[in-house]
């Protein structure tokens, strides 16, 4: 898995470059086909804009999040929160598309 941090009208130290790496690498709990994740931070008139793109196998459209805040390092934990939430939805849709729930009235025999 390859991660990119990249920074618009403003630096990127590496502390926050670490802090993103080490935060983006755990959304592979969440889904393990992962591929590329892009990390853009963009720090425009003072405030922080952070935006995530997953690209993963088998995925036709990349997961993508936004997130504002004052602080570089909260957007990039809102921003995580986001797209854990997408992951998961993802992987449950995906693993449950061939099966539908079964309700409990019905006999197994079908």
């Amino acid at each position: 898995m390859q991660i990119t941090v990249t920074g618009r009208h403003m630096g990127v130290s590496d502390a926050l470059k670490a802090y993103c790496v080490e935060k983006a690498d755990r959304l592979t709990r969440f889904y393990d086909r992962i591929q590329l994740i892009e990390v853009v931070l963009d720090g425009k008139d003072g405030a922080h804009t952070a935006e995530m793109i997953v690209h993963a196998a088998g995925v036709h459209q990349p997961f993508v999040a936004h997130q504002a805040d004052d602080d570089a390092f909260a957007a990039v934990d809102l921003i995580i929160g986001k797209l854990e939430e997408q992951l998961r939805r993802h992987k449950e849709r995906h693993r449950n598309r061939k099966h539908p729930p079964r309700s409990p009235q019905e006999p197994f025999g079908g």
